[in-house]
This record gives structure tokens, C-alpha cells and sequence, in this order.
């Protein structure tokens, strides 16, 4: 049937109308969203351990077939991390033939070792969920939406401040379904903690800590390694590096490891700003601040990220929300103890603290349940009304807007705009200095050093368009 003549027949009735929703996607050409009747097929690109653990949570929705994987390393142990086991292109597919074979014994996924030869093969793919290294999330991402499929992408969403803009302008061009992997975004928690405050649970928030324990994988590691390791049997390692420049494999870059690299990673502000400044970035509706200074604990290196940092970002007054001084704390940092805390207790290990004018309001990291300082007045609280649409799960609530539903709540624009603001801190650790920030003109003010981390340099082959 042509063109032409299809859209004269889906304007003439209704009962075509609802026969198209019913025929699956490939087959017309048509809309990008999937039939509620059909299962979602996703490929999994990059199949370390997040990857595996994104994995495991899709096993658990019965619409959702994961079809094929993509990594350049063929397998690697995780026993020196907390996900521990085997990760790595082979193993992941063998534990996915293993999982579906149950209900289709003769199940098969694809392998692939370069993504981009995956999205040209997999005709009846839908959707992708990337859990690479942070370098490759911009570049994964634009290349699968331009090519019409939805996409799930771990946090932080870009590398530099310019790809997230980018991948934000490409996610509303194309209109595809988007989630970042912020997981406790979707939390009832993380909704309360918007709710109380909105109601005015402790008056205007002008001051807000959030702190993680987490510290640097690399040890003793001063700088990048000098030394040269022969490639592992199974490493497409110049494939790995993706658009940096190309170096010598070094076994200090991966598994995880990766992430105290700026060529790679972000550090602990990349790897958990995504999570816990979420909630302040949310409930009060910060967006670009004026000024961002980040403090390195202990020396800084052109290469490796520090063993911990301290950064603060000065937020304007939006509407009528005063003017707010967001720290963030990482390495074992924390702020002080409030005078609330019960004597013989301490600030969790991870955690976000809200101070108002009329209190203070305490919720875990990565959306935990708020609790007022002192802990009895959150018994004796009036909750307000939910207000906020409570989720069904952060992969769920993605699935269903590849289906046509409502776009999940870390979408790309929400999440290239929560991004930002964790690169804004890494920008000032990098350089070393305040940073004034022009966010019409994207510019660090006086700054040119910026420039060359705001938008980075990308080998031939590996630009973003």
C-alpha cells in the first residue's frame, strides 16, 4: 500500500485508527511509540555492571524483550566492586538467552561489539538503554534517538554541559520516549519531600546540604598511568575510548575504575549529583545558578579526579522562592550535625538536609523519605495532599511512554537540566576556579580555560551532530 493511500485510508475511519494502533510499528513505518499489545524490544548498550543491573530490572516486566547487547569488552570480572560476578558482552547474553529461554526455549540474542553496526542491523528494535562509560552517553544517545528509538541512559546524561543541551534538543526534535537513570526520582519519598515543602513545612528553604560518602576507586594513583599493559584478548580498546584521543590501555580504566578519569568520568559529583541533588533541583525548581565554587580534599590533577570535594552553588530568587546556597559534600565530607539530631546519633551516610526559616527537613540520598528535625514532628505532622502523580517504577514509567504514555519524570529535559548543574560543580574542580555562569550564553564569565570542558574536543568520526 503507498503512502499516500494508507493515510486516505487511516482518515476514513475509525476502525482503521484502531486497527493501525494494533500492528506493530516496523510493519507500517509509521509512529515511534510501540502498541500497548507489543513487548518493548530493547538492546542493552554497555554490559558492565550497571548495565547488568539495569538488566535485571527489565527481566521483571513481562512486555519487555531485550534482544540484543553491545560492548566492546567481551567479558570481565566485578568481583572487586559491589556488583560483583562476571560482566561483559558474553556473559550478559548468556544470562539473557538464559532468563527468556524459560518461556521461549529457543531464544537467541544478538551480540555486538560496536553499537552503531546494532542499530543499523536490528530492524524490529525499539528502544536502547545505555549504561556506558560516561565519555560515550551523549554520542549512544544522539545516534539512537536520530534513529528513532527510545531511550533509558544512566546518569550523568553527558560528559560536558554542551552534549547535554544537545541530547535535551535531540530527545524534543525526534520525540521519543526518555528516561535518565536517576532511579530515586521515581521514589514516593523523593515526592513527599516536594510535597511538605511546597506546603510550607518549614518555611522558605535559603540553604540546602547534600553529601555522599562515596571516594575515589583508584587508591594510589596520583595522575593517569604511565606505564603500557598489553590489550586483553576480548578488548576493543580503541573502540572503548570512543571520541577521546586515543591512549594505552591500562587496566586502572576499567571495570568502574573509569570514573576518576575526567577523559572518562566525573568523579563522585557525576557519578551521584544525579541522585541526591535531585530532590533540591525538583522541589525548588533550580535551574541555572549564578555562581558555582568547587574545593578539591586534597591535591588536584589534570587527570584524575580529587579523593573528595566540597562545592557550593549560589541559586538567584526564582518567583517567590528566595535565593538559595546549595553545598555539596563528597569523599566523606558532611556538614555539621543540626542541634536536633538526638544526642549519640549522626547525619546519615549519605543525605540531603533543607534548612528553612521556620526548620529544617531531613531525607536520605537518592530520594529517601523526608523526616523534620526533630524526628518527633514528622509523627505529629498534617501530610498535605498528594499532588505529584506517584510512579510505577523508573524502567515502568519509561516502558509506558515508549507506548504512548505519559513522558516518564527524568526525562531528557529534566535530566539534561539536572546534569548540568553536576557539571557546572565539575567545571569549577577542572579549572580550578569560581565559576560565573552566563547560562543564555553558556559561558563560564572571564573563564576561556572553560570552554575546552563546556565543549570538548571529539576525534574524527566520533562528533556529535
Amino acid at each position: 500500500m503507498r503512502k499516500t493511500n494508507r493515510r486516505a485510508f487511516l482518515a476514513g475511519t475509525t476502525a482503521a485508527t484502531v486497527a493501525f494502533t494494533l500492528v506493530p510499528r516496523h510493519v507500517l513505518g509509521g509512529p515511534r511509540f510501540v502498541a500497548p499489545s507489543e513487548k518493548v524490544n530493547i538492546a542493552l548498550v554497555g554490559a558492565g555492571g550497571q548495565g547488568r543491573s539495569n538488566l535485571r530490572l527489565l527481566f521483571r516486566e513481562p512486555d519487555v524483550r531485550v534482544i540484543a547487547v553491545a560492548d566492546p569488552i567481551e567479558r570481565h570480572s566485578l568481583d572487586a566492586f559491589y556488583y560483583k560476578g562476571e560482566g561483559g558482552r558474553l556473559p550478559v547474553k548468556a544470562e539473557i538467552e538464559k532468563h527468556y529461554s524459560a518461556e521461549t526455549p529457543d531464544f537467541r540474542c544478538a551480540d555486538y561489539v560496536d553499537f552503531r553496526e546494532m542499530l543499523d542491523k536490528e530492524k524490529s528494535l525499539d528502544a536502547i538503554l545505555c549504561a556506558t562509560p560516561d565519555h560515550l552517553h551523549a554520542y549512544v544517545s544522539v545516534m539512537a534517538m536520530r534513529a528513532g528509538k527510545h531511550v533509558y541512559c544512566e546518569k550523568p546524561l553527558t560528559h560536558n554541559i554542551w552534549e547535554a543541551r544537545k541530547v535535551a534538543e535531540v530527545a524534543k526534535e525526534t520525540g521519543v520516549a526518555t528516561q535518565l537513570g536517576n532511579q530515586g526520582h521515581s521514589t514516593d519519598g523523593i515526592r513527599q519531600t516536594c510535597e511538605w515543602l511546597a506546603n510550607g513545612v518549614i518555611g522558605s528553604v535559603r540553604e540546602v546540604h547534600a553529601w555522599v560518602g562515596a571516594q575515589r576507586w583508584n587508591k594510589t594513583l596520583t595522575s593517569k598511568p604511565a606505564e603500557e599493559v598489553p590489550v586483553p584478548a576480548g578488548v576493543n580498546w580503541d573502540l572503548w575510548i570512543g571520541p577521546r584521543e586515543p591512549r594505552p590501555y591500562h587496566p586502572a580504566y576499567t571495570p568502574v575504575t573509569w570514573r576518576d578519569f575526567w577523559a572518562f568520568g566525573s568523579g563522585s559529583l557525576g557519578d551521584f549529583g544525579c541522585h541526591d541533588m535531585d530532590v533540591a533541583c525538583w522541589a525548588l525548581d533550580l535551574d541555572s545558578p549564578t555562581t558555582v565554587e568547587a574545593l578539591p580534599a586534597g591535591d588536584m590533577d589534570a587527570e584524575i579526579t580529587p579523593r573528595g570535594a566540597i562545592c557550593y552553588y549560589e541559586f538567584a530568587a526564582r518567583g517567590d522562592k528566595p535565593a538559595v546556597r546549595l553545598t555539596w559534600y563528597d569523599g566523606g565530607l558532611k556538614p555539621a550535625c543540626p542541634p536536633e539530631i538526638p544526642p549519640g546519633s549522626a547525619l546519615p551516610g549519605r543525605g540531603v538536609l533543607f534548612v528553612g526559616d521556620r526548620g529544617r527537613l531531613l531525607c536520605e540520598g537518592a530520594g529517601g523519605p523526608p523526616r523534620l528535625l526533630p524526628y518527633e514532628k514528622t509523627r505529629d505532622y498534617q501530610r498535605p495532599a498528594a499532588t505529584i502523580p506517584r510512579s510505577k517504577g523508573h524502567h515502568r514509567d519509561w516502558l509506558d511512554a515508549c507506548k504512548g504514555g505519559a513522558p516518564a519524570s527524568s526525562h531528557f529535559g529534566y535530566g539534561a537540566r539536572l546534569t548540568e548543574l553536576v557539571l557546572l560543580g565539575v567545571l569549577s574542580l577542572r579549572t580550578g576556579q569560581k565559576i560565573t555562569w552566563d547560562a543564555a550564553q553558556m559561558q563560564a564569565k572571564n573563564l576561556p580555560a572553560a570552554e575546552a570542558i563546556i565543549k570538548e574536543s571529539y576525534r574524527s568520526g566520533w562528533e556529535i551532530a
